[in-house]
């Protein structure tokens, strides 16, 4: 059972964790964390979601997009996410990106934003890619993918997008990458619509991009503007959609699945709108 402090609801109250899922296991701690998260009664939004792991220095309440605190904490996330909350994105995700390269991504060089603790770096380079450029907003990020999944990237740069430093320049924005690769980072503030249009721009006339986000996130009117983006992409001939997979991302705190879609496009080779060629 998951464990609970007694200023929380009883762990009669909790649901059991499962096993979780092979992708985790580079994360892991020897011994599984211990934490709870509220009843189903206490639905939340998905971006209020929280938990409390027991600490050294006591329970500790953690907000899930807290990110920064739960890189902190080795395996919260693996434990939290994988083993709790059954999310498979990583490796649903890169499968959809490798099938669209043709089963491999052997010499793809590849940028991944939010990469996150390497749990996404991992799988591509289960599925062969070697050069793989990791990026991040958060200095936690890199410290918990060194911690965890150490030679995962062939470099890993922490750095905001819409504000580049010299050297983000230098290292991410003039190079060339052959994919980009964005996984659970998408729709919720942490990676704002500009910064998806500047690691866009890195990627090769022809290379292939690779993101999912929640559903409700590519409807019209949505507010995180994402969907716009994807709109003004595809309208203007930039952005060709080949793959678009309708999964469960997650499951809620509740229980209920957390719909999301993987998309697989192709970077254009300019930028005039096709329908007006027609």
């Amino acid at each position: 059972m998951l464990e609970t402090p007694s200023v929380r609801p009883s762990p009669s109250s909790r649901r059991d964790a499962a096993t979780g899922s092979a992708d985790c296991e580079a994360g892991r701690t020897a011994e599984p964390l211990k934490l709870a998260i509220p009843p189903p009664s206490e639905a939340a939004d998905q971006d209020r979601e929280w938990c409390v792991v027991a600490t050294d220095a006591g329970w500790k309440q953690v907000r899930f997009h807290d990110y920064a605190a739960i890189y902190e904490i080795p395996g919260l996330y693996e434990r939290l996410f994988c083993d709790v909350l059954h999310c498979d994105s990583p490796r649903t995700v890169v499968r959809e990106l490798a099938n669209s390269a043709g089963g491999s991504l052997s010499g793809y060089r590849v940028l991944e934003l939010g990469a996150g603790n390497g749990m996404v770096g991992e799988q591509l380079r289960a599925h062969g890619a070697r050069d793989i450029c990791g990026l991040d907003i958060l200095p936690q990020a890199r410290a918990a993918a060194e911690r965890d999944r150490p030679g995962t990237y062939a470099d890993y740069v922490v750095g905001d997008l819409t504000r580049p430093t010299p050297a983000l320049r230098q290292r991410v924005l003039e190079r060339q990458f052959d994919a980009l690769v964005c996984v659970a980072a998408l729709g919720f503030g942490d990676i704002p619509p500009q910064a998806f249009r500047a690691a866009f721009g890195t990627v090769r006339n022809g290379g292939l991009v690779a993101f999912n986000i929640r559903d409700k996130f590519l409807t019209a009117g949505e507010h995180s503007g994402f969907s716009r983006l994807v709109d003004e992409l595809q309208h203007d001939g930039r952005l060709e959609i080949v793959r678009r997979h309708e999964y469960v991302h997650r499951r809620a705190t509740t229980g209920a699945p957390l719909n999301y879609v993987a998309v697989i496009a192709k970077k254009q080779s300019n930028g005039v709108n096709r329908r007006a060629r027609n």
